[in-house]
């Protein structure tokens, strides 16, 4: 976006002959070093944002519905960098506009509409992620390809709808004559469509992407909590097996010698162990029972986690090891029928796994299912707090590089003795197109999945 005040008095132009070829209203050395600055910002943001388009539709653990708000991002971020970025830097060099009032309005609405679906976008990826978290099973079933879709939509609707108002009279623009004197291109300062588009395209996005992501950041907690509880339930359930057979292992030995050293008859030896075995067999049956119960309410939570995650592959290796029988010791069977020497190595030694349990026997064994079941909330719960950390870095790099322009866009219309330099004006509204490089480098850095899909592209090792 371009802003300027015309209450303010005009900076002389100057004029310097540059070698390139062209003249340029700043010295050689500083049109060379904006340059050649620029010209990297606008290639780092057309390559991040390319790779996070084609790492959503090449990268599997990627290709999910959600992921469909950051590639409308994307998208958005790469426009600015092709259709305003350019323009905006031989306006920064030249100091004055020379591709005519067509170009020029249909630069700024470029500009206006680009940069407000980028933050747009940002607002409903927060919306989208404090849905998952406050209400994940309800959501999961609301989060459908044409509802996501339709958002998307409707972020780049209200993004037209902010921007394109003085096309079709709300603003100050000079008539062509008078244009083609000046030569300069620069956002309408009418009072109510500044006041109108600030609120649109940053005020507003702004105010409810901090109340989304505090609530996020409450609901986080609150989770972690809840899981270090369950977590906590799961262990002392999953340890009662063990001090049952201990007991009763503890029991025989007593009663075996208290019948020696008493002589019992055989009669009430036999009569005793029967009771025993039957008060055994019965709790043992009571303890299963409560465990069956116990495990079964326990996948409401994995169910939950599984709708929140962005991905979930990470865990599979994971989840086929913890279910197989075969990782037990007491069901690897030796083979004994080889009477080879090379048998006893290692490598040649033969074992059979007993058969794997259908999904409804699996509850029998609580060990597996209890460690299956808190593996599982940890990796969720790991997974839900580099989100919100992502989400609460992008949320502030916006805020850092967005803050400083829109203030000064809202300011200078209402105040007639700011005059900030042009310079000043170049540098806080590079700032804010700045935000569109760094957003691909934000999910890079925090996010393991996009920095694999995007190592893979780049033909680098994982």
């Amino acid at each position: 976006m371009v802003d300027g005040n015309s209450s303010c008095p005009e900076e002389p132009v100057a004029v310097y002959n540059i070698s390139l070829g062209f003249t340029a209203a700043v010295p050689e050395w500083e049109a060379l070093l904006t340059i050649f600055t620029l010209t990297m910002i606008i290639i780092l943001t057309v390559i991040g944002n390319i790779l996070v388009i084609l790492s959503v539709f090449t990268h599997k653990p990627l290709r999910i519905v959600q992921n469909f708000f950051i590639v409308s991002l994307a998208v958005a971020d790469l426009t600015v960098a092709i259709l305003v970025l350019p323009l905006n830097v031989a306006y920064s060099i030249l100091g004055r506009w020379v591709f005519g009032i067509h170009v020029c309005k249909m630069w700024l609405t470029s500009d206006v509409m680009c940069c407000t679906a980028s933050i747009l976008n940002l607002c409903a990826i927060a919306l989208d992620r404090f849905w998952a978290i406050t209400d994940p099973i309800n959501y999961a079933q609301k989060r459908t390809l044409k509802r996501v879709l339709l958002m998307i939509a409707g972020v780049w609707i209200l993004s037209l709808i902010i921007s394109s108002p003085p096309l079709i009279g709300w603003n100050d623009w000079p008539e062509p004559d008078v244009f083609e004197k000046e030569s300069i291109c620069k956002l309408t300062e009418r009072q109510g469509y500044v006041i109108y588009s600030s609120l649109g395209s940053f005020f507003i996005p702004l105010f409810i992407m901090t109340i989304v992501y505090v609530q996020i950041f409450i609901a986080t907690r609150r989770r972690l909590r809840e899981r270090a509880q369950a977590s906590k339930i799961s262990a002392i359930l999953s340890k009662n097996p063990v001090k049952s057979s201990n007991k009763h292992q503890n029991q025989d030995r007593e009663s075996v010698s208290s019948e020696t050293n008493h002589n019992e008859t055989e009669h009430a030896i036999n009569k005793s162990k029967d009771k025993r075995a039957r008060k055994a067999k019965k709790k043992r049956k009571s303890e299963n029972e409560n465990n069956e119960k116990s495990i079964y309410l326990k996948p409401v939570l994995v169910r939950e986690d599984s709708f929140t995650d962005n991905a979930d592959c990470s865990s599979g290796s994971q989840r086929k090891n913890s279910l197989n029988p075969c990782t037990s010791d007491k069901d690897v069977i030796p083979n004994t029928t080889s009477t080879s020497v090379k048998s006893e190595s290692p490598q040649s030694k033969i074992v059979s796994c007993k058969p794997t349990p259908p999904p409804e026997i699996i509850p029998k064994k609580p060990g597996v299912v209890y460690q299956f079941i808190e593996e599982k909330q940890r990796i969720s719960l790991s997974k839900e707090r580099r989100a919100a950390r992502t989400l609460g870095i992008i949320m502030g790099v916006f805020v850092v590089c967005w803050l400083p322009f829109f203030l000064m866009y809202v300011i200078n219309p209402f105040c007639s003795s700011c005059c900030p330099s042009g310079r000043l004006i170049n540098f806080i509204t590079w700032l804010g197109y700045i935000n569109s490089a760094l957003n691909p480098i934000i999910y890079t850095i925090f996010n393991l999945d996009f920095r694999r899909a995007f190592k893979k592209l780049l033909g680098m090792r994982p």
